[in-house]
């Protein structure tokens, strides 16, 4: 059996005003994925349970069959895992955003959708200054990831950490265009986290790379956000919790890192960048090619979910556009050439363009293949979804459901 998901990130809405009352998939040109509705089933699932954050960590997790109650231990542990970054016992990753704040509102939560090259200049920068003040002892160190997106490492064994599980910091994105003074850190440790991110605004201010970025017209990082701390995760194996081999093709660290913690194989693309710029095409290719050798190959587009970010209905729309045109259809057209076979299409949460903000609650999946008989539904959306019979109130249980476990 040969499988495909194709994971549209933060696709799933609320009917809009602009849109005529459709959803962004409803007003979406999406023969592609409608087929897949019509020669399958139609579901909804809540892969992010309202005691925990409505992230992507969690919906991915969950979404991928492994329950986030016994699984998720924080975001940024997951995307040290995409970078091959060990983790010790004592040991705590913690999510470093480069940001946009003026007059204590987040005002970008990207700065400017900052380049790598700027990023690792501002942080290498921050980790002579901040990361060699003796009263850390050298336990902490900046790593640059991906443009605005990176880490913030604190190894236990030169001073032990002082956070717990019950330290809370929001993730940025959440916060757009918000006043940050009541959205700090909280709980233990969270004095160093508030230290760390208050250094920064002094080590970025007058920069070079930011002087360079002021003059050109672009925006600036005026410092460092931290959020989604935790310790090293230990997921068990997919082949051995569900059997297939698996490959990953995404442009974002966080899912690379749990493809790295669940032994799937990561793919990388040309052109995948995480945004909307992205070349859904060659990530579409990839995805074909990559059914020759693996038994499972999901393909995750963020570009989706940034538009809900920055309130861009048009742009999610035309995402949704893309994803079916050059991922879903050259791979539900492939697939189908290798014998037994199975496709899903699912987002991991929604992400409400009225909101800016990840949300908790249901997200449609389609589902087509070898031994799934079709349903009453021949098209893919939030409604449908909503009307179907077929729940998974659960999200982690829709894998073994499309695996065939169930």
């Amino acid at each position: 059996m040969k499988y495909v998901i194709v994971i549209p990130d933060g696709a799933a809405d609320e009917p809009q005003a602009s849109l005529g009352g459709k959803t962004p998939f409803e007003a979406a040109r999406t023969p592609n994925m409608d087929r897949v509705a019509a020669m399958g089933v139609v579901a909804r699932a809540c892969h992010t349970p309202k005691e925990l954050p409505a992230g992507s960590e969690i919906g991915n997790l969950s979404l991928l069959g492994y329950n986030p109650f016994e699984n998720f231990t924080g975001r940024a542990p997951m995307e040290a895992a995409a970078q091959g970054i060990k983790l010790g016992p004592t040991d705590w990753a913690v999510r470093c955003n480069l940001v946009t704040i003026v007059d204590q509102v987040m005002r970008d939560f990207t700065a400017d959708h900052i380049t790598t090259e700027d990023a690792t200049g501002l942080l290498k920068t921050a980790q002579e200054r901040i990361g060699s003040d003796p009263k850390w002892r050298g336990a902490i160190e900046f790593v640059p990831g991906v443009s605005y997106r990176n880490l913030l490492l604190w190894r236990g064994e030169k001073l032990p950490a002082p956070f717990s599980n019950e330290t809370r910091a929001r993730p940025p994105h959440d916060i757009t265009d918000q006043s940050v003074i009541e959205e700090y850190p909280r709980g233990p440790g969270s004095d160093v986290l508030c230290d760390v991110m208050s250094a920064s605004v002094g080590v970025f201010r007058d920069h070079p790379v930011n002087v360079a970025r002021k003059a050109a017209g672009k925006g600036v990082a005026t410092n460092v956000w931290l959020w989604g701390l935790g310790q090293a995760p230990r997921l068990r194996a997919f082949t051995e919790e569900y059997g297939p081999r698996g490959a990953m093709i995404t442009a974002v660290d966080l899912l690379r890192g749990i493809a790295a913690l669940v032994g799937w194989d990561r793919i990388e693309v040309a052109g995948a960048t995480g945004y909307l710029d992205t070349d859904y095409a060659a990530k579409g290719r990839a995805g074909v090619d990559a059914l020759d050798k693996y038994d499972i190959v999901c393909v995750h587009v963020e570009a989706s979910d940034e538009a809900s970010h920055e309130g861009r209905c048009d742009e999610k729309v035309k995402a949704i556009e893309e994803v079916d045109r050059h991922v879903v259809g050259p791979l539900l057209d492939a697939i189908q050439s290798h014998g037994d076979w199975r496709i899903m299409i699912s987002p991991d949460h929604p992400t409400f363009l009225r909101t800016k903000v990840h949300t908790h609650g249901n997200v449609p999946v389609a589902m087509a293949g070898t031994g799934i008989k079709p349903d009453e539904f021949t098209t893919y959306g939030d409604t449908n979804a909503a009307r179907s019979k077929l729940i998974f109130d659960e999200g982690w249980n829709v894998m073994p459901w499309f695996i065939g476990k169930h």
